[in-house]
């Protein structure tokens, strides 16, 4: 891959958006590059994935304008498609995704960090979705995502008026979990990836499964799809290890072990 790339490390691993002469902007071949990524992930060895952009200046500075200036009607919906066809990959991908936003996370890079489970950014983070300023929308799941991330007033009002924000007050609004200084940014972001690995793989994808699926439902019907999902878990090999460790460690604290879940 020119444009994306992957590195494999104890459990999860790190896709980098590696275009910074442009600010890692989106374009086709960029998105294709991560489906291809994404397609590549093996499941049942990664457990989650930190996604962020390559340099110091800018996570993804958004779609790349020189590439929709000329599109016509039926294109630009096209290509709305693909942005959103592909971060609605990553908001339902069995294992959690963590954005590390290092600069810039404008317009389409807003919308690729909203899609990820978490997100983590540098002191120097900009975060907006600036489209009106270009005579256009938010493409790529923008409208939708901020309104159930934040609230639907602040973001119609951050859409609305096209104003970009500073990572503290991304932070205050809830866009973002925490704020670290940029050269802490990766390293944390790499040890909440590995944190959650360490836990039993097929609770955490049911358990992000529950919560998003049961955002998209009434509470009667969410709490059904919880019980599905919880029920699915007993007679795996992590649920009886998990808590056989449990029993051993409440009988004699010194019989517990670190218990390594094997995903089945």
């Amino acid at each position: 891959m020119a444009l994306v790339e992957i590195e494999v490390k104890d459990k999860y691993a790190v896709v980098t958006i590696n275009r910074p002469e442009a600010l890692n902007a989106l374009n086709s071949q960029v998105l294709d590059e991560l489906n291809a990524v994404l397609d590549g992930i093996d499941v049942n060895e990664i457990r989650a994935v930190v996604l962020t952009g390559a340099g110091e200046k800018s996570f993804v500075a958004g779609a790349d304008i020189g590439e929709m200036s000329t599109l016509t009607k039926a294109e630009g919906e096209a290509f709305g498609k693909k942005g959103n066809d592909i971060f609605r990959r990553i908001e339902t991908f069995p294992v959690p995704f963590i954005a590390a936003v290092n600069g810039f996370a404008l317009g389409g890079g807003c919308e690729i960090a909203m899609s990820c489970d978490i997100r983590i950014c540098a002191d120097s983070a900009v975060f907006g979705q600036p489209e009106v300023g270009l005579g256009i929308t938010p493409g790529f799941g923008g409208t939708q995502r901020l309104a159930r991330l934040v609230s639907p007033g602040m973001a119609k009002q951050l859409i609305y008026t096209a104003r970009n924000i500073k990572a503290d007050e991304a932070y205050r609004i809830g866009l973002v979990n925490a704020v670290y200084p940029l050269e802490e940014l990766l390293a944390a972001a790499e040890k909440l990836a590995s944190t959650i690995a360490k836990n039993a793989p097929i609770a955490v994808r049911n358990c992000k499964k529950a919560i998003n699926d049961g955002l998209q439902t009434n509470m009667d019907e969410a709490i059904v799809i919880e019980e599905k999902l919880f029920g699915d878990c007993f007679e795996t090999e992590d649920q009886k290890e998990g808590m056989a460790n449990f029993l051993r460690k409440k009988d004699d604290p010194n019989k517990v072990k670190i218990v390594d879940f094997k995903n089945k």
